[in-house]
C-alpha cells in the first residue's frame, strides 16, 4: 500500500468510525474516577483497565497496568514497535478527573454525560478524556485500517496528574530504557480559539503550599477570652494579605529576581492574537473586571507573569447559626505559578520565609509543600512541533499558532529532563471548556478533527 493509500484509508476509517467513537467516549466519561477522593479509589481502577483493554484490542504490544507503591493509582503502558528506522512517539494522557462539586451547580449529573449542540457535558471532558481518547483513536485507525503505523509508538497514561502524579514522577527517572523514544506528545492543553489550533511552546510552573497558623492550645470562647487570646484565622488573614498587594504585584523579597519577559518577537506574536479582553471577562470568567499585575498585558499575566493565589482557608466554626470561638488553628492553600528560570525550591524558601516574616509573634506557623513543578519552555524550531504544526494546519485548515499556556503540566518538564526528548504541547479542547468547574464541555468537531490532525501527525513523520 503506497503512502497517500495509507493515509486516506486511516482517514476514511476515522470518518466511518465516528458514532463508536463517541459512543465509547461516553461510556468512558461515565466512570467517575475522581483521583482525589478515597471512595473513588475503584472508579480509578476501572477507568485504568478500560484504557488497557482498549489498547490490547489495537493489536499493541506489552500492554500492561504498572502498580505503584500501596494506595498509588496504575500508569496505563503499551507499545507497537513494528516500524524500525522510524521515529518512536511517547504518547502521554491521564485517565483520573477533577472532584465534580459543586453539584448543584450542574445542569446534567456530572457523570451522565449530555450532548446539547456540538458538545458533550461531563466531568473529565476536557481533562483529560477526550484528549487522551483522541491519541487511541488516532492510533486505531492505522492498526485496525491499515493494519500497521508509520511511526512506532508508546503510551504512558496516569491515574494521579489531579493530585500531583508521585507514581509517574518517581517512574520516570527509572525507566529510561523502557520509555525510550524521539518525542513525546501531550495532549492535555487547548486550541486558542474554536477552529484556531494551537502549539503550547511555554508552560508555568507551580508551587502548592499548606499554611497552618496555631495559637492557643485548644479552641476557646470568645467572650471569656477574646481581646487577649491570639486568633489564627485573623493572623492567617493578615499573613496572605501581606503575600500580595492590591495592583497585583507578589510582595516577597527575591520572587522576580530570575523572572525575564518573553522575548519581543513571541509578544508581538501575543498582539497578532484573535484575543478579546471582553469576551474573556463574559464568556469565560463571569466577573465585574479582570485584575493582575499593572504594567502588563492580559496574555502576559496568564502565560508570563508569577502569580499568587489563596484556594481555601478553613478553622473554626463554619456551621449554621452562631458559635462564638476563637479557633486553635486555621490553615490556607495557597500556590504560586512559576515563569522559566524559577526554581521550585527556592520559591518554597523565599515564600516560607516570607510568612514568618509576616507571623505574629503569638502565632506558630507552618508551611507545608504539597506539589512543586518547574516551568517547562518548547524549542519551536524542532521538527517534531514543527511537524504537529503542520498537521494541525491540515487538519483544521488553517495555520497553528504558537501560544503559552498559564497552567502546569509537570509531566512535560520531566520528559525533557530524564528522557532528554522534545516535548510537542497539542490538545484539542477549548478555553471555555470550564476544567476543574461545573458543566466542563468538549467540543465534538475537535474531537473527530483532533483524531485526523493526530493521524496526519503520525503519517507526516513516517515519510
Amino acid at each position: 500500500m503506497n503512502p497517500k493509500t495509507v493515509l486516506t484509508t486511516a482517514l476514511g476509517y476515522y470518518r466511518e468510525n465516528r458514532e463508536r467513537f463517541l459512543a465509547e467516549f461516553i461510556q468512558f466519561l461515565r466512570i467517575p474516577g475522581v483521583s482525589t477522593l478515597p471512595q473513588h479509589k475503584a472508579d480509578v481502577r476501572k477507568a485504568a483497565e478500560v484504557l488497557s483493554e482498549g489498547l490490547r484490542s489495537l493489536g499493541m504490544s506489552n500492554t500492561e497496568l504498572i502498580e505503584g507503591e500501596a494506595g498509588r493509582n496504575p500508569l496505563v503502558y503499551s507499545e507497537w514497535l513494528g516500524a524500525p528506522g522510524n521515529p518512536t512517539i511517547l504518547f502521554y494522557g491521564h485517565y483520573d478527573v477533577q472532584p465534580a462539586d459543586p453539584i448543584d451547580e450542574w445542569i446534567d449529573p456530572p457523570f451522565e454525560p449530555a450532548i446539547r449542540g456540538q458538545d458533550v457535558y461531563a466531568r473529565g471532558a476536557s481533562d483529560d478524556k477526550g484528549n487522551t481518547l483522541i491519541l487511541l483513536k488516532a492510533v486505531e485507525g492505522f492498526l485496525k485500517g491499515v493494519g500497521r503505523l508509520p511511526v512506532n509508538v508508546k503510551f504512558l497514561i496516569e491515574g494521579e496528574e489531579e493530585v500531583g502524579g508521585a507514581h509517574i514522577e518517581s517512574y520516570v527517572p527509572h525507566h529510561p530504557d523502557k520509555l525510550r523514544a524521539d518525542a513525546a506528545v501531550i495532549c492535555d492543553t487547548a486550541m486558542f480559539a474554536p477552529g484556531v489550533p494551537a502549539i503550547t511552546t511555554g508552560l508555568r510552573g507551580l508551587v502548592y503550599v499548606e499554611v497552618e497558623a496555631r495559637g492557643s492550645a485548644h479552641d476557646l470562647h470568645s467572650g471569656a477570652y477574646g481581646g487577649a487570646a491570639p486568633n489564627p484565622l485573623q493572623a492567617l488573614a493578615e499573613i496572605i494579605a501581606g503575600l500580595k498587594g492590591r495592583d497585583g504585584k507578589i510582595l516577597i523579597p527575591g520572587i522576580y529576581r530570575r523572572v525575564k519577559r518573553p522575548s519581543a518577537p513571541e509578544l508581538a506574536g501575543w498582539k497578532r492574537l484573535p484575543f478579546n479582553e471582553r469576551a474573556l471577562l463574559k464568556k469565560e470568567v463571569g466577573a465585574r473586571a479582570l485584575e493582575g499585575e499593572v504594567g502588563f498585558s492580559v496574555l502576559e499575566r496568564l502565560w508570563a507573569r508569577p502569580t499568587l493565589e489563596v484556594h481555601g482557608i478553613r478553622g473554626g466554626f463554619t456551621g449554621e447559626g452562631p458559635k462564638t470561638v476563637i479557633p486553635a488553628v486555621a490553615a490556607a492553600k495557597i500556590s504560586m505559578r512559576l515563569v522559566p528560570m524559577m526554581q521550585p525550591a527556592e520559591v518554597i524558601r523565599l515564600l516560607s520565609r516570607r510568612v514568618k516574616a509576616l507571623t505574629p509573634p503569638a502565632i506558630r506557623t507552618t508551611v507545608r509543600p504539597l506539589s512543586q513543578a518547574p516551568a517547562t519552555v518548547v524549542d519551536i524550531e524542532n521538527r517534531y512541533v514543527k511537524t504537529a504544526a503542520l498537521a494541525l494546519e491540515k487538519a483544521f485548515e488553517k495555520k497553528a499558532v504558537f501560544v503559552r499556556c498559564g497552567g502546569t503540566i509537570p509531566i512535560a518538564g520531566l520528559f525533557a529532563r530524564y528522557l532528554k526528548i522534545p516535548v510537542v504541547l497539542m490538545g484539542f479542547g477549548l478555553p471555555d471548556d470550564n476544567l476543574h468547574a461545573p458543566n466542563e464541555k468538549f467540543h465534538l468537531p475537535n474531537f473527530y478533527r483532533g483524531i485526523e490532525a493526530m493521524g496526519l501527525y503520525l503519517d507526516l513523520l513516517g515519510q
